[in-house]
């Protein structure tokens, strides 16, 4: 929604521990490099995830005298509405995508980042404690009673989008598959999502399960995208980069098919 055809791409979500900031960064780098011109914001003055990342990404590439692709990316400083949409103008100049991490918390302005977003992605781990995010689940059943707060809180953005400029948001919720999950549980998690999913109205795609890779890269800055080009790639690290592409991919975004050449 800010104009000139960039499109937002809002991280959101109100629980931490989501993976969500590393998503957004990872999700940033792979535009980049897919050749797209990409700016970031980081809304959570807090805990500055998204740019210590990206910070930590540029002190690598100086101490290894070797380039990175980098997006541009900024903290929120003035923390209202009015400051956000003045820092969203500024980064969208010469930008097509401008990713958005907010905070792992009920914040006002991660609401207004919402009512102008593009695209809202919710990384959820796969277990009913996060599902609850989103929607009620009864014990006996786990079929889905109601939907949550957060999501109302998404619909209310959502109509507010539609009635500025009648734009419509794409909701898409990340399911970030952890491997001690047990499989029957994972079944039900799904199926949950999958009958809430058409209640609320959001897609449901694949995530990422291999966190412990991605926690071992933020020291440096790094992604999986670069691990082959710095001559760091393991067998491990294989299928975990594969996975990320095929995230990205499925956040269908304006013309992403490039990134399948990753």
């Amino acid at each position: 929604m800010a104009g000139n055809g960039v499109h937002l791409i809002v991280f959101a979500n109100e629980k931490g521990g989501s993976g969500k900031s590393t998503t957004a960064v990872h999700t940033a780098i792979a535009l980049a490099k897919a050749g797209r011109t990409v700016a970031a914001l980081d809304l959570d003055t807090r805990q500055r995830t998204m740019s210590r990342y990206l910070e930590n990404r540029e002190a690598t590439a100086r101490k290894r005298g070797i380039e990175l692709t980098q997006p541009r990316y900024v903290t929120l400083e003035r923390l209202t509405e009015p400051g956000f949409d003045q820092e969203v103008a500024q980064l969208a100049r010469g930008a097509e995508f401008v990713v958005i991490d907010t905070p792992g918390r009920d914040d006002p302005l991660a609401r207004h980042a919402a009512s102008r977003a593009d695209t809202i992605v919710t990384p959820i781990n796969d277990s009913f404690i996060d599902l609850d995010l989103i929607g009620q689940v009864d014990s006996e059943t786990f079929k889905v009673k109601k939907p949550s707060f957060y999501s109302e809180i998404i619909w209310d953005a959502r109509k507010a989008r539609a009635k500025a400029d009648g734009g419509t948001v794409d909701w898409v919720v990340l399911r970030n598959r952890l491997q001690h999950v047990e499989a029957r549980n994972m079944r039900r998690v799904g199926l949950a999502l999958a009958e809430l999913s058409k209640r609320v109205g959001f897609r449901v795609i694949p995530g990422l399960s291999e966190r412990v890779i991605y926690r071992e890269l933020f020291p440096k800055g790094i992604t999986l995208l670069d691990l082959e080009e710095l001559g760091e790639l393991g067998i491990s690290h294989i299928a975990a980069r594969q996975e990320l592409r095929e995230m990205v991919s499925a956040l269908a975004l304006p013309e992403a098919q490039p990134m399948l050449a990753l």
